[in-house]
């Protein structure tokens, strides 16, 4: 049976899944992505590209964690959810890595079936900005 979502209970779901990206809570993450979700960085940084699963994508995520010694934030500013089960999320990147530190916003354009991610395109405002800190 398939679960129908409203766009109220999507962008609900994406908020839940900030505060969990932010707090590291796996089991949370796991509820809310769906198996075969996939992930699409742009740019030319060794975290840019496409993941086509799951465990890729949180992979990445943790790449973003252990990468910048647990400092990697993503701060929601707005969750906006569409009637054919997309949610714009606008978002402020912060992190600190070797001397460097990121100050970025960006919009992540998620997919959402039967309550779960099955999509996430990170859109940068200074796609340059986030490329020379993961450098």
């Amino acid at each position: 049976m398939t679960m129908t979502t409203t766009a109220p209970d999507n962008a609900e779901l994406v908020r839940r899944g900030y505060e969990a990206f932010n707090t590291a809570d796996l089991a949370t993450l796991t509820e809310i992505f769906a198996e075969r979700a996939t992930w699409h960085t742009p740019g030319k940084s060794p975290v840019a590209g496409d993941t086509r699963s799951r465990d890729e994508t949180f992979a990445r995520f943790g790449r973003y964690g252990g990468e910048t010694a647990g400092t990697f934030r993503a701060e929601l500013r707005t969750a906006a959810a569409t009637d054919d089960g997309r949610v714009i999320a606008l978002h402020h990147n912060s992190a600190e890595r070797d001397g460097r530190t990121l100050d970025v916003d960006c919009c992540i354009v998620f997919e959402i079936e039967d309550g779960r991610v099955v999509s996430g395109r990170e859109h940068f405002f200074d796609l340059h900005a986030w490329d020379a800190f993961w450098a």
